[in-house]
């Protein structure tokens, strides 16, 4: 078997980090639920505040993120990024062997990695570009894409091993993933574009809505993100609902199927080179998003199927899909973007479409327990993961447009007569 090409030492310096700080992220999500109910002894309420830090900073955060990630230097806010987190991180245990760890300061340190992480996501974003060329970006992304997969098929059961031995103590592992991603990023050269501080801030913040909107490419892809993001976070939200109180899963066998769902998006990310480079990034990205969105109706076929045969096939689909539409929606905007805009329009793509996932995830929860006295909960959070599915599904349509439009672009680019370079006199 060939081994794939190598894609540069700045960005396999860059991957590397990635990877490992992926693997700790996945401890940090696992022991912060676990160290409430079991340590604290939080309600469900406390424990969804404390989840709702995990989005909350993309509506506040995200367009200011992207303008001034275009005014700093790249490397040195990634590595900044790294030790914010972690020391947030690291913070955690301390406060609990400190005997004074509590419901704020958890919410505190969960903001302030997510709010770093907003920061960082742009400058990857920015980054990936500036490593490999046009036509090695979506293997760039995929590989980017596949070890984030990776990450969570082994993520879960590392941290419960992890958790169990360790208790809070585990999070010094995350912790020490932070210093492997920095320790990369110090020893790499610097790279993008440093823009001048040119205009207001509020012209650059807003820019990035602008230029998302004014480009024919660019909005079809943001309002099928929003459109996906407005329904697919009700699927997932209420997902535990319906295996725990409606299908009487363990949490190990529903653990077992999360892994499977996280083996799906791994071979997702592994073919969607393959199938981007013959169905064109924009068609993919069409037929994923209407496939992702529809194979979630497979959770209807429980409990008449066994439970986890059931969710374990439906989610290995829609995280096979859900890949396939992150490796083609980047290199998607990347193409429609000069480097010195790059920042502000990824950093508004995230706003507006992220924006919407706190919003969802609370529309799921409201509407199972409407239901639930009329439906009993397992119907009610069937009824409501179907509803959010197929109104996902319909992300669809501004997005079957995107592939008319990029080839209509690249033969305008083909056809343009050749620049000559000036000849002295």
């Amino acid at each position: 078997m060939r081994r794939p090409a190598s894609l540069g030492r700045a960005y396999n310096l860059y991957w590397t980090g990635q990877a490992v700080s992926n693997v700790g992220d996945r401890i940090t999500i696992f022991v912060v639920p676990a160290l409430m109910i079991f340590a604290l002894h939080a309600s469900a309420f406390e424990v969804g505040v404390v989840a709702m830090a995990q989005y909350l900073g993309i509506p506040l955060l995200g367009p200011i993120a992207g303008v001034l990630v275009d005014r700093w230097d790249k490397r040195w806010t990634m590595l900044a990024c790294d030790l914010v987190r972690l020391v947030a991180v690291l913070l955690i245990p301390v406060a609990y062997w400190g005997h004074f760890l509590s419901t704020p300061l958890l919410f505190g340190c969960v903001a302030l990695i997510s709010g770093a992480t907003i920061f960082f996501t742009v400058g990857t974003l920015v980054a990936v570009p500036a490593f490999v060329g046009e036509s090695d970006l979506v293997r760039g992304y995929s590989r980017l894409e596949g070890t984030r997969s990776v990450a969570e098929v082994g993520g879960p059961a590392i941290a419960a091993a992890l958790y169990s031995a360790l208790g809070v103590g585990a999070l010094i592992l995350d912790a020490a993933s932070y210093v492997v991603s920095a320790a990369c990023f110090s020893v790499m050269r610097p790279w993008g574009v440093r823009v001048a501080q040119q205009g207001s801030v509020w012209h650059r913040l807003t820019l990035g809505f602008r230029l998302n909107w004014s480009d024919p490419v660019l909005r079809r892809v943001v309002l099928a993100a929003i459109i996906l993001n407005s329904g697919g976070p009700i699927f997932v939200t209420i997902m535990p609902v319906l295996a725990y109180r409606g299908l009487g899963m363990s949490a190990a066998l529903l653990g077992i199927a999360m892994s499977i769902a996280a083996a799906g998006a791994v071979v997702g990310a592994m073919v969607a080179p393959r199938l981007g480079r013959r169905l064109g990034l924009g068609r993919m990205m069409a037929y994923a998003l209407l496939a992702h969105n529809l194979v979630g109706l497979g959770v209807l076929a429980a409990p008449s199927l066994p439970p986890g045969l059931v969710i374990s096939a439906t989610l290995a689909c829609y995280g096979f899909f859900m890949s396939c539409i992150n490796v083609s929606s980047a290199p998607t905007r990347q193409s429609r973007m000069s480097a010195e805009n790059q920042g502000v329009m990824h950093a508004a793509y995230r706003t507006a479409s992220w924006g919407v996932i706190p919003l969802a995830a609370l529309v799921g929860g409201v509407l199972v327990s409407l239901l639930t006295p009329s439906l009993g909960v397992l119907d009610a959070a069937r009824v409501t993961m179907v509803g959010g599915t197929l109104l996902a599904a319909f992300s669809f349509v501004p997005a079957f447009g995107i592939q008319r439009l990029l080839d209509a672009a690249r033969r305008e680019r083909e056809s343009a007569p050749p620049v000559l370079a000036e000849t002295p006199s």
